[in-house]
């Protein structure tokens, strides 16, 4: 499954447009990732823990992303926006939207 940001795909020919499709992934931040990110902030320096965790959650709502596509009979999405959001009373939720349109080419 061909996934790009961009709204075509250069040298090949789009002749269905299926539809926008999403996916959406949300994954808690445990108290001690929280607590020693909030040292790194103190002291500078990049969160691996949270790199982590965000990078896990972009790759599912990706994953998502591309088997609702590949489940309407799509070979590419293209045009795929990345948002990322914390929800929850005290933003101790992430969440990452991926959306884009499914679509099949040719060569």
């Amino acid at each position: 499954m061909l996934v790009t940001t961009t709204h075509s795909i250069e040298g090949k020919k789009i002749v269905r447009y299926l539809g926008v499709m999403t996916g959406e992934s949300i994954i808690g931040a445990n108290i001690f990732k929280d607590f020693f990110a909030s040292i790194t902030d103190i002291v500078g320096g990049r969160s691996a823990s949270y790199e982590k965790v965000l990078r896990e959650a972009k790759e599912n709502a990706l994953r998502e992303l591309k088997d609702n596509a590949r489940a309407l009979g799509a070979n590419a999405v293209i045009g795929i926006d990345l948002d990322y959001e914390t929800i929850g009373s005290n933003g101790s939720m992430l969440m990452v939207s991926a959306s884009g349109t499914a679509v099949v080419y040719e060569d």
